[in-house]
């Protein structure tokens, strides 16, 4: 059984997805940010040789993903799973416009599911993929999540995901260190593949790339945050009114860093992938040897 990582019990998952239902409907224009790590990561499937014949998106949004994903196994079904229904409603009414231009019919229509990754309605070994685009860290532990795709994947599957790392927004920490928290408690890479091996996958592979954006100002920053339902959501989050003596000093250190007429905002980009193999283990601890019958003729 995993053990629970440090991660857990920080996150008010409740607001996670209050965050993103309020941001739902207008998603497709805050999103850009998570279509560009996925079309990273789409390129990163490339180099895997893999038939799936179903997929499982984790945290599908309005199915970002799904055009991508169709496009390239055109005979995988395709679910997505996310915490907020609402998502999953706004992401209906784009579908059609995405199987037209692939050329695909009626019966390419994902199946959509509101749940949590952590407690997934699928039997085990349904899926070939489990694909997880900018989701782990808005979970209060990744390691039930990650345990769960372990579970539903066959063998020979495959779990791809990408995540934020610990230096996502330090500018924003650095400049409003009042003791509360103003991001999410990201996992490090590190601990991420310890985690992956922890849940029984095999050959975990990681990598990092550090993306900056830059902002004619804070207010600009701040409200694509909110269209991405991307603002703080920690329970050590100030619940009341920022006071305007730490507003105006935090924005003041927060313009200190401007550089060439722009402020930056770091994002760490975690991407991993990992392999689910056939067991070594029966579940009560005993060890299982495989023998390979003999071919005929032979």
């Amino acid at each position: 059984m995993s053990k629970a990582s440090p991660h857990a019990g920080f996150v008010d998952q409740p607001q996670v997805g209050r965050r993103f239902a309020r941001a739902a409907a207008a998603y497709g224009e805050g999103d850009f940010f998570a279509r560009e790590v996925d079309r990273r990561m789409q390129e990163r499937l490339d180099f895997v040789k893999l038939e799936p014949t179903r997929i499982l998106d984790l945290g599908c949004s309005r199915g970002g993903s799904f055009a991508g994903l169709a496009a390239r196994y055109p005979q995988a079904e395709l679910i997505g799973l996310d915490v907020a229904p609402a998502m999953l409603l706004a992401g209906r009414t784009q579908r059609a416009g995405w199987q037209r231009w692939l050329g695909l019919g009626k019966q390419a229509e994902p199946l959509r599911l509101a749940a949590d990754a952590a407690h997934l309605p699928l039997k085990s070994r349904v899926t070939q993929i489990v694909w997880s685009n900018l989701l782990l860290h808005w979970l209060d532990d990744p390691v039930p999540a990650l345990a769960e795709a372990h579970r539903v994947l066959d063998v020979g599957g495959l779990l791809m995901f990408s995540t934020l790392g610990p230096d996502t927004l330090k500018e924003l920490r650095t400049a409003f260190s009042d003791g509360y928290a103003h991001t999410q408690r990201f996992a490090d890479l590190h601990d991420l593949g310890d985690m992956l091996v922890g849940c029984g996958f095999a050959d975990p592979v990681m990598d990092m790339e550090v993306i900056t954006l830059t902002y004619d100002d804070l207010d600009t920053m701040f409200a694509e945050l909110r269209a991405a339902g991307s603002s703080c959501a920690m329970k050590a989050r100030r619940h009341g009114l920022t006071g305007r003596k730490s507003w105006d000093s935090g924005r003041a250190a927060y313009e200190a860093m401007r550089k060439d007429g722009r402020l930056p905002a770091t994002f760490e980009v975690i991407y991993g992938h990992a392999w689910k193999v056939a067991p070594k283990k029966t579940p009560d601890g005993r060890a299982i040897v495989r023998f390979d019958l003999p071919r005929k003729g032979s």
